[in-house]
This record gives structure tokens, sequence and C-alpha cells, in this order.
């Protein structure tokens, strides 16, 4: 007896067994009703090849608080006209703690690469927030409100001499934007110097540097209970941080320093 029956998918459930899942009751693992033949929902974007919207629509099911957060976050950010540095984003699991992290860049628009100016967004969703959102999203009691940390590190990177630190601070404030009831707060900067592909063993060598500086801001958002209700307050928030994050980075941009070239692209595209 073969034991895999290639008629009947292993995933799925009937089309008329399928339920919108709900914030208030728990989510059902897709299941293989006994007995019954099966089909895949077509409006899921499963019966399908993973064209864009197929993606967008199996989006729309990942009913999750953060995945609104993220999505408020993208939309605020393209509405500030920011360009959003693709290849630097990432979505994070820790296997062993359980906490989620998202990140990603935006730079101003028609820079160079790498750009002059940029603002590395990241959250952190840890482990004790999505247990009291998975108890709010199921009715039961839950002590504290879900949390999201958020953290924008505002870097100026291809600098051709070690920067002013007090200048730059100048244009920096000690306080950022306010997400909701939440303030950023900055921290210290960070002055780096990269010397390259420089090699002290050889005689004909010169060192070069390019300097960087950096300066990140920190706050805790929570999701109180009308965010949890209404999730479009999320776009009134994330709009705020999105224009103070633009206006920033063009203040950055126009301070008087000496930036180096971009390095040029080699035959294959790359940097």
């Amino acid at each position: 007896m073969p034991l895999l029956d290639e008629q009947r998918p292993l995933c799925a459930v009937r089309a008329r067994d399928y339920r919108e899942p709900s914030r208030q009751t728990p989510r059902k693992m897709l299941h293989r009703p006994e007995g019954h033949p099966l089909v895949l929902p077509d409006r899921l974007g499963w019966n399908r090849h993973p064209t864009r919207s197929s993606v967008d629509s199996l989006a729309t099911m990942l009913d999750h608080i953060l995945v609104d957060v993220i999505s408020s976050i993208r939309r605020a950010f393209e509405s500030a006209l920011l360009q959003r540095q693709a290849v630097e984003e990432r979505f994070q699991v820790d296997v062993f703690l359980g906490d989620v992290s998202w990140e990603t860049s935006y730079s101003l628009p028609g820079e160079d690469t790498p750009p002059r100016v940029t603002a590395d967004i990241s959250l952190d969703w840890p482990t004790w927030s999505q247990s009291a959102y998975r108890s709010w999203s199921i009715g039961e009691p839950h002590e504290d409100a879900p949390e999201v940390v958020i953290e924008v590190a505002l870097r100026l990177q291809r600098l051709a001499s070690a920067p002013d630190i007090d200048f730059l601070l100048r244009a920096l404030p000690p306080h950022g934007a306010t997400i909701g009831t939440a303030s950023l707060t900055r921290s210290g900067p960070t002055v780096e110097q990269d010397y390259g592909d420089y090699d002290a063993s050889s005689p004909e060598a010169q060192p070069t540097s390019q300097f960087a500086v950096e300066a990140t801001y920190q706050g805790t958002y929570q999701l109180d209970e009308a965010v949890l209700e209404d999730t479009s307050v999320l776009n009134d928030h994330f709009g705020e941080l999105a224009r103070w994050v633009a206006s920033i980075l063009v203040r950055l941009g126009d301070l008087d320093l000496t930036f180096l070239p971009p390095e040029p692209e080699d035959e294959d595209g790359d940097r």
C-alpha cells in the first residue's frame, strides 16, 4: 500500500470549509478532512505561480500586529519620498529565544551607492510581547500590552576626514520623533574609520581611509488596546516618524562636509 496518496494534497482544506481568521478566535492550522476530495482556496493564491498579486494575497492572511506595523512603516516612508535600500532589508527570528526582528534602510532619493546619509530602521518583537498579543487575540486576560522596540540609526558615510562631533550634534536633536506616546531618545554617536583594502606589507601601498559617523535613536512603542482594535492609527503614528527621518536626512545631507566619490562598479555591476 503506498504511503502517500498523490491524489489528495496533505495540507489543504475544502473551499466551503474555509473560514476567515478572526482576532477574537484562535487560528487553526489547515488540515485534510478524512475521506473528502480537497481543493485549495484559490483566493489565497496557492494554486498559482508566486506572482506579486499572489504574494500580496498571501500577505493579507498574515493577520498579525507586527505585520501591520511593518506595512505602516513602509507606506509612511514611501509617502515621505524616501528610497528603500532593498538589499539591506532583513527579517530574523531567534530560534532559541523566540524574539523576532525586522531591519530596513532608507536614504534620500537619487543618492549614489552607497548613499551619503542613511536611516537604518529596526524593530524588535520580544517573546513576551508575542505572548501578550496572543492572549489578547484569543480573549484571555493579559497584564501588559505588547511592545515593539524601535531603533533609528542615522548614518553619514564616505566622509573624507574625521567629522567634528560637536558640529554634527548640533544638527541632531537629543530627542527624536514622538510615535504615539513613545519618544525616541538619542544615544552617543559612534565614529568609524575604514582603511579599505590597504596592505601594510606592500612598500608601494598608500594608506587611504574614509570615515563614518552614526547616531542612534531608540524608544519603545506600546501597542495599547486602542491600537490593537484599530490598526489604522499606525499610519498616523509612523507617518510622523517618516516625516521626521526625512527632515533629518535632508539636514545632514546639507551639512558642509566633504564626501568621497562612490566606489566604481566592476564588470559584473558590483561595487
